[in-house]
């Protein structure tokens, strides 16, 4: 997949700096969002991967992972409402996986949200396959969680 506006576009690791941004984008997509504190601990933990996605200087979209071995997971990814729709996902996601590979990650995990169809399908374009349920795993609302995966 190639995206015109590639030069415009850039990750980077998330810094302190940036998680008045990326709380904003949090609150804007996530109906029970993650406090400050769960971000700010992501920037310092042995094995997480925190970036930023950026639109020129514009944080737009950011996601957490971590890398245990051989297998990853997918603990938070967003972007801004604005700016859904439009390719920017998928050019996080697409650098997100070549970095698992490159890492020699052999499967990803995640859990999304039972109701969440749009995500649900985004993971599924990428290749993911549901594995099962976590029963009532969203406490906020007791909602159920898909469980994925993809083998690299």
């Amino acid at each position: 997949m190639r995206f015109k506006k590639d030069l415009e576009l850039k990750l980077r690791p998330a810094r302190k700096e940036d998680l008045k941004e990326i709380l904003t984008i949090e609150r804007l997509s996530f109906p029970t969002p993650w406090q400050p504190s769960h971000f700010f601990a992501e920037l310092y933990k042995e094995n997480a991967h925190f970036w930023v996605l950026l639109k020129g200087e514009k944080i737009i979209g950011y996601t957490c992972f971590w890398i245990i071995q051989d297998e990853a997971h997918l603990a938070n990814v967003a972007i801004h409402p604005s700016f859904r729709g439009k390719g920017y996902g998928s050019f996080l996601f697409i650098h997100f996986l070549r970095f698992l590979r490159r890492k020699g990650v052999k499967r990803v995990f995640l859990e999304v949200r039972e109701r969440n169809k749009i995500a649900q399908r985004f993971y599924e374009k990428f290749g993911f396959k549901k594995d099962g349920i976590r029963k009532n795993y969203y406490q906020d609302t007791k909602e159920h969680a898909i469980l994925m995966h993809k083998c690299l």
